[in-house]
């Protein structure tokens, strides 16, 4: 049960009655007009814009509008009351009944309350990590993950058909960097003395187990061969084991992909046919790729900008600032032409709405990529690029350092198994992942009310014990779903049960707003605050014995407590799920 979607089809119905008296004209734009909660509890229970945006195209004034609207809602039964507020805002405070009807919903779904209708199309794309296959994935990787995890569960949640898919970055100059680095351990796991990783190479000693792996499979057969003979069978070898073990570092974190797409498949490569070749030429034809020359960038580095005649996409004419060279001056393919046609690839294989989680260093690279997508999906596709910024990585307030390049870091997999997938998770979505995240590995793991994740878990659990102790209160009393929908909910009258009930209300709307922002912190930001709501209310029943949700001397306001104990689950173990966290019956 939606209540905000109930309501704008209410306000809605209101708007035709009124054009049928010819009060308003008839077909109204209504795709700017909201239904949602008040923003003081006072002024009721919904509010709506709909005078205030639709009163010029109505041609009279937002407060006139609004009164005509007033007046046709004041005849729902459900409404006790519909006013005006200031320039024009819709204000309506609904019956008791109402948030009885909607805690029953609650109540009865269970963790499927909130969850949208399937939606057949568009299906949806979520492509994450992707993370270049050349060593361990770090807390910056593990941001990206979570985020884009967290989000493909909210858009699955809320209905969409999603896949998530991960881009392996087999095909460039780096894969042969990591061949060579393998290459040297191999050496290494023969017997050979290597001395100093030399400068340019990946220095880390995960790629121990590679050499040894390729020690045990060629012997020294290997190290008789030219570099073109060996760099591929090594390179492969190379990219099988860093991609096991970043799956193995992405399952420790509950992240499952569906598809592991291979950059080298697009080139022609391993029997398959050269997508990139077939997409520049397909843009050719429409005109949309030329030779040419650009102009040097303005006051910027740019290291795709060369100064001679090159092949070039028309990027300027879909919103971007230049053109974009297709070709490197030796003839293979730029970093934007692969990436061209793996996003016409997702387009092919039925995605017309994608969404890519990206690093911050890749802003810049937002429109080159929106505009490609519109291109060679003649505009029938979208890309939304969610940007997910830095991580800082701190113990007990001090920074911790990290450094790739010289295999001095803290892994991903290392920050696991210290605090534990669930604090990891849901610290990554409990920031907006556009905004830097101070990640302290000492705090997450504190149980205090100051710790986010374990505050949700606690109110989770506390749920969980509310149950057990009315067991061995009521041995005999049918605490089942259906049992608890029976109950006489009218007993919650308290101002803290009706706020909490509220906010159940709310959560389907949350799960709506959120898909469609594309924006799961949303959802961990909402558990968060029923969590401490609850909390607030477990601590009220310590001074109010009315309030408690067990009561031994009375059954029926304990019957109706845990129905509403039971709602207040259920939602809290919906939004972890779609964090990916647990909900845990107990805290220890």
């Amino acid at each position: 049960m939606n209540l905000f979607e109930t309501y704008s089809a209410r306000l809605h119905a209101a708007l035709s009655a009124l054009a049928e008296r010819g009060a308003i004209p008839a077909g109204l734009d209504l795709g700017r007009v909201v239904v949602e909660p008040t923003k003081d509890p006072a002024h009721g229970d919904l509010a709506s814009n709909a005078a205030m945006v639709l009163a010029k195209e109505a041609g009279t004034n937002p407060r006139a509008l609004a009164g005509l609207l007033v007046e046709e809602l004041s005849k729902d039964p459900e409404v006790v009351r519909a006013e005006i507020a200031g320039p024009g805002f819709i204000n309506l405070t609904l019956q008791p009944a109402v948030f009885t009807a909607v805690l029953k919903a609650a109540i009865a779904a269970g963790t499927d309350y909130g969850r949208g209708t399937p939606k057949p199309a568009p299906r949806i794309n979520v492509e994450y990590v992707s993370a270049n296959p050349t060593g361990p994935m770090h807390v910056g990787h593990g941001r990206g993950a979570v985020f884009g995890d967290a989000l493909a569960s909210l858009l699955a949640f809320a209905g969409h058909d999603v896949t998530r898919e991960y881009y392996i970055n087999d095909a460039g100059a780096q894969v042969d960097v990591l061949a060579r680095s393998a290459f040297l351990r191999y050496r290494e796991a023969l017997g050979e003395e290597i001395g100093a990783i030399p400068e340019g190479l990946y220095p880390g000693d995960y790629l121990k187990a590679v050499g040894k792996t390729l020690a045990e499979q060629y012997g020294p057969a290997l190290r008789e061969k030219a570099e073109w003979d060996w760099l591929p069978l090594v390179r492969q070898a190379a990219i099988d084991g860093m991609m096991a073990m970043i799956r193995d570092d992405l399952a420790a974190l509950g992240v499952v992909h569906d598809v592991f797409f291979s950059e080298r498949s697009l080139q022609g490569r391993d029997g398959n046919s050269n997508a990139v070749h077939q997409t520049i030429e397909d843009l050719r034809a429409r005109d949309l790729v030329y030779e040419g020359r650009l102009p040097p960038p303005k006051g910027q580095k740019d290291e795709d900008w060369e100064d001679r005649e090159q092949t070039l996409f028309r990027a300027t004419r879909f919103g971007d600032d230049v053109d974009r060279p297709l070709l490197k001056s030796d003839g293979s393919y730029t970093y934007f032409a692969n990436d061209i046609a793996y996003h016409r690839s997702k387009f092919v294989r039925g995605f017309p709405e994608m969404i890519d989680v990206w690093g911050a260093d890749h802003g810049g690279y937002v429109k080159r990529m929106q505009a490609a997508v519109k291109a060679v999906t003649n505009g029938q596709g979208s890309l939304d690029v969610k940007l997910c910024q830095l991580v800082r990585l701190l113990r007990n307030g001090e920074q911790v350092r990290m450094s790739k390049r010289s295999g001095d870091f803290v892994t991903l997999r290392e920050v696991i198994d210290e605090v534990g997938r669930d604090a990891v998770r849901f610290m990554m979505i409990f920031r907006k992942n556009d905004a830097t995240l101070d990640f302290d590995l000492a705090k997450v793991v504190e149980q205090s009310k100051d710790n986010p994740v374990f505050y949700v878990q606690y109110a989770h659990a506390r749920c969980a014990s509310i149950f057990r102790q009315a067991r061995e209160a009521f041995p005999d009393l049918d605490l089942s779903p259906a049992a608890l929908a029976e109950a006489d909910l009218a007993i919650l009258t308290d101002e803290a049960e009706i706020g909490i009930v509220k906010s159940i209300a709310a959560y389907p709307r949350i799960i709506e707003a959120a898909a469609a922002a594309h924006e799961p912190h949303r959802v961990a930001f909402f558990v968060h605050e029923l969590a401490s709501a609850f909390h607030s209310l477990w601590n009220k029943g310590k001074d109010s014995p009315q309030l408690r949700f067990v009561n031994q001397t009375d059954r029926k306001s304990t019957l109706a407590r845990l129905a509403f104990v039971h709602a207040v689950r259920g939602v809290l173990a919906s939004g972890l799920a779609v964090a990916g966290v647990a909900a845990p019956e107990e805290m220890r």
